[in-house]
Order: C-alpha cells, then structure tokens, then sequence
C-alpha cells in the first residue's frame, strides 16, 4: 500500500471512530429539555400517545463500549490501520497457505489410495466421486451440463447414456480428457440437395425412426461414401470418433431437418486436452467420475439385489 493510501486509510479509520466515540460518550450526558411528565413533549393521537425521555439502559452501555474495546484492539492486533501490520503478523495470503498446507495434507492421502484402483475400481468410491464431481462443474460443465445431460446445440454428448464416440472403458475416458478430442464430418453438399434428402432418410431408417421409405431405398447406396467411417452396418468406429447411426442417440439432434443439416454441411467438434490444466491424479478422479455418469444404472440395479 502507497503511502498516500495508508493516509487515506487511516484518517477514515479515525474519523468513523472518532465521531461514534464521541456520540457514545456524550450522548448519556446530553440534556433533552423535558416535560414535568418526563416526556419530550412530542405527542401522537391527539395525545394518547406521547414521547418519553429515558436514560440508555446500563446493557447497552456495556456492549457498546466493549465492542469500542474490540475495535482498536483489533486494529493493534491485525492489518486494518493503514500500512500498519498488526504486531500478530498475521497476513491473508500466509492464511491461505496454511489452509492449502492443510488441505494438500489430506488430499495427499486420498491421491495415494486413489492411485491404487483402476478407474472402473475408483468410479465406486465416494471421496474419489465427490472430489471429480467437483473437477467436473468446474471444468466440464460448461459444455456437457452440470449433470452431463450433454447439449446438442455445440454438439457436446450425453456422458450419462454409456454410448461413446471414442470408448467408454477408464482407460479410453482417461485418454479423452487427457489429449483431448478433435472430430470431423466434411460436408456433402456435392451430392446435390435431392440426395442429401434421401441419405438423410436413409440414416434415419438404420435407427428405426419414423421415415420415407422410398427416399431411404434411394439413399441406400450412397451411404457407401459414409461407411468409410461409420461402417457399413452405420455401427460407428470408436477409432475415428465416428457415432453410430442405429440407436437413438444423436449428437447434434436426431430429427429429420437436424440429419439433413447434418449431412449438407458437415459437422466438427473439439474437446480440449485438460492436461495442461489437471494433474495426472485430477484427471483419474475425473475419469472415474464421468466412468460412474454412465454407470448410476448398473450401481442402482446392484444395490436393488
């Protein structure tokens, strides 16, 4: 702190204490001119009621001038009276390095048990859970949802309905928000308008979803351009990041309208690699809690045995 705002400072501290100190003490010696009935002569109601004129009573007294006495020993005792340090030597960012002192104490034992179960293991524990539900609303659920709903809208997946893009294993969940995902479906507009049409109906027809069966028949052989990718049963390829086409679970929307704009200008997507901000041990905690999202159903149908 400049020397000018320590001045600042400490010449508001002596006004405020300063004009309530006085108040306090001169207020139970001022004289308010009475009436013989010890009222103020302030009257309401046509003089039913009237103001009366009393002494503070002797509590209030006492509380006041101790919380006076709290005050400056306070501002002795800690930083509050300009650039003065309070002779505790007491600073907040020394406060914040004993608690993380503290608490990277504690953590330290968790990570060491942590370290020992695979992620599939880890999924199962509460303090692992509580600590990457934590990672997760801080670092995830800006675009997957607080409670990993998923939100089509930037193409972000469900992490709740164990169907992956890239592998549900630990293993394969640990290698995504440690390197990062990079997807990619060119557009095929090429192939003309009509036929965007008919290979969106096609696709629909793979999941059993409402659809025009003679467009789909038409757009059959030119999901041999797709299947590059997606197979040639539209199963999808984990390697590739390529989703499959025949449930009902769709990245960027499963309507009609949402395929063929799917299909006609393509779609790309981008998860950044969260190693350059987690540790090693936060990615696994986090890991292990995306792993238990997709898995609260296996979990419920255990307890319910």
């Amino acid at each position: 702190m400049s020397t000018g705002w320590s001045l600042w400072v400490m010449f508001l501290v002596v006004l405020n204490l300063g004009i309530t100190l006085f108040l306090f003490l001169w207020g139970p010696r001022a004289k308010i001119p009475t009436q013989p009935d010890q009222t103020s002569g302030h009257v309401w109601a046509h003089g039913t009621i009237r103001e009366g004129v009393r002494n503070l009573p002797l509590w209030w007294l006492l509380l006041s001038g101790a919380m006076f006495v709290a005050g400056f020993t306070y501002l002795v005792l800690y930083p509050g009276f300009g650039s003065h340090k309070g002779i505790l030597g007491w600073t907040a960012h020394g406060e914040l390095a004993r608690a993380e002192s503290i608490n990277n104490a504690k953590l330290d034992e968790l990570v060491l048990r942590f370290r020992e179960y695979p992620i599939e293991q880890l999924a199962n524990d509460p303090a692992a859970l509580q600590m990457g539900g934590r990672l997760f609303v801080d670092n995830c659920a800006a675009c997957h949802g607080r409670g990993g709903y998923g939100n089509v809208k930037v193409g972000a997946p469900s992490l709740i309905d164990d169907d992956w893009l890239y592998g549900g294993s630990g293993k394969d969940i640990l290698s995504s928000i440690h390197d990062g995902r990079s997807g990619l479906m060119p557009p095929w507009a090429s192939l003309g308008e009509d036929n965007v049409k008919n290979l969106a109906n096609y696709v629909l027809s793979l999941s059993g979803a409402p659809h025009d069966a003679a467009r789909a028949a038409a757009g059959k052989p030119l999901f041999t351009t797709c299947a590059a990718c997606h197979g040639e049963q539209g199963k999808g390829n984990p390697a590739l990041g390529a989703p499959n086409l025949t449930d009902h679970i769709w990245l960027h929307g499963g309507k009609y309208e949402d395929i063929v704009r799917t299909i006609g200008g393509g779609r790309q997507g981008h998860m950044p690699a969260w190693s350059k901000r987690l540790t090693e041990d936060q990615m696994r905690v986090l890991a292990a809690y995306v792993y238990h999202l997709s898995h609260q159903g296996d979990a419920a149908a255990q307890a319910a045995r």
